[in-house]
């Protein structure tokens, strides 16, 4: 939870500098592409977290690696992180951007997920319905898993919608288990 609040307010005056400029969205992806080089995992992770390696020499090391590819606000911010000895807030500084991207734009995150693809035309169809009906545009993510046998459920932030044949059949298979 602090990580997520002091993630927040990184991710919020980064935010800030970005707006001022009028280049969010490029800093967004910039923030994501540092992210994704150094990643969750591996030698150069290790590298990024560790605190033996003296500061000086990863601010060294990162600014050589990114300086001139992505913007100077980014790149500050990887230094921020690495100077107040923060480096494990990155992935959360990201996601907390991302977030106030989408409250910028007035969107919400939802995530399909089916037995099988859906349609296109069914798949538009069904978003537009519920942004008809919960008033919000959304960015979907669509997964498919066969483990569902048919049917959907679907992920609106907090709110979980299950459809699908497998969630009916754990349903009844709770119902059983308490009336037996």
């Amino acid at each position: 939870m602090v990580n997520a609040v002091l993630a927040r307010r990184y991710a919020t005056a980064v935010a800030s500098l970005a707006q001022q400029r009028g280049i969010v969205d490029a800093i967004g992806a910039d923030l994501a592409a540092i992210a994704a080089a150094i990643g969750e995992r591996g030698a150069i992770y290790d590298f990024f977290v560790a605190p033996v390696v003296d500061r000086r020499e990863k601010e060294r090391v990162l600014a050589e690696s990114f300086e001139g590819r992505v913007d100077p606000i980014a790149l500050h911010t990887l230094l921020l992180l690495v100077r107040k000895r923060r480096e494990t807030l990155l992935g959360a500084v990201v996601n907390a951007y991302r977030a106030l991207q989408r409250e910028a734009r007035g969107a919400e995150t939802l995530t399909v997920q089916s037995a099988r693809p859906i349609e296109r035309d069914e798949y538009r169809s069904l978003i537009e319905r519920l942004e008809q009906l919960y008033g919000k545009k959304f960015e979907v993510t669509e997964r498919v898993d066969p483990d569902l046998i048919g049917g959907l459920r679907i992920f609106l932030g907090d709110r979980r919608i299950d459809a699908s044949i497998a969630g009916r059949l754990e349903a009844l298979a709770r119902e059983l288990a308490t009336t037996a």
